[in-house]
């Protein structure tokens, strides 16, 4: 049986945003050196744009003071760090958005979801705090290709296996640990309220958790969407034919991308 049309859209759809997530920023791609590149103005003019966004959220991520002029105190450290966690999420986190989502495809039973999610949580809650507290300090330039790396194995090991493997849990625990270091690294250029360390460590870390339901609960409503078009209830083949296969094939893809473009 052929999808209906309004199926075909949603997954059009789908396709368009994961690749809206990968070239979400096209200068980086344009300009280059040679007679392919942009115009050299504009290319310039795209740069400051971009560092003038970036000076505003880092003004953003440094708010030592509350509203009254005072030094925060626990509470308040806590809640402003868990609205930064969901931010460094949606729509900031594409990596981790891509590794949830591969996660999500290959999770064609509730109990492989929450192994998986739950290993990765735990994985990289711990790395966060290890770094973050000054006990590892891994190299941005170590940790960024390896985090694409982890997105495209996951994926690519969508295609080849329909059910989660033994391993899986596993890998995705290892790569937890990872994605940690990656969180460190940003979470250690926020500007800190001084004596709240643990505060705002522990609201980050749940604003993290809230950004990363909110993408598995947003594809399991659309997986179900799917399902309904494709009258696939259980995933169990035009599922995977026309959503799993296509997205983590396009996941892995973009993994690669990212893994070769940041070592070289």
């Amino acid at each position: 049986m052929r999808p209906s049309p309004a199926c075909k859209r949603l997954l059009l759809t789908l396709l368009l945003f994961v690749s809206s997530i990968a070239f979400a920023h096209p200068e980086d791609e344009f300009c280059t050196p040679g007679e392919d590149g942009l115009d050299p103005a504009l290319c310039a003019a795209l740069a400051e744009l971009n560092m003038a966004e970036s000076d505003v959220n880092q003004v953003e991520l440094k708010p030592l003071l509350d509203e009254s002029g005072e030094e925060r105190g626990f509470w308040s450290t806590f809640g402003l760090y868990i609205t930064i966690g969901v931010g460094h999420i949606l729509p900031d986190g594409a990596d981790h958005i891509l590794f949830v989502l591969a996660i999500f495809l290959a999770s064609t039973r509730l109990r492989a979801l929450v192994i998986q999610v739950s290993a990765f949580t735990v994985a990289h809650t711990a790395t966060l705090a290890l770094a973050a507290s000054g006990v590892i300090s891994p190299s941005s330039a170590v940790v960024e290709p390896l985090i694409a790396f982890t997105i495209a194995f996951v994926a690519i090991e969508n295609l080849f296996f329909k059910d989660m493997t033994r391993w899986r849990p596993a890998v995705v625990f290892l790569f937890g640990l990872v994605h940690g270091m990656g969180f460190a690294g940003f979470f250690g250029e926020l500007g800190l309220p001084p004596g709240q360390f643990w505060s705002a460590l522990i609201g980050f870390n749940v604003g993290v958790e809230i950004g990363q339901l909110v993408v598995i609960s947003t594809a399991a409503v659309v997986g179900l969407g799917l399902r309904h078009l494709l009258k696939d209830p259980e995933g169990a083949t035009r599922y995977r034919m026309y959503a799993v296969r296509p997205g983590s094939l396009l996941i892995g893809m973009t993994g690669l991308w990212w893994a070769v473009t940041r070592l070289l």
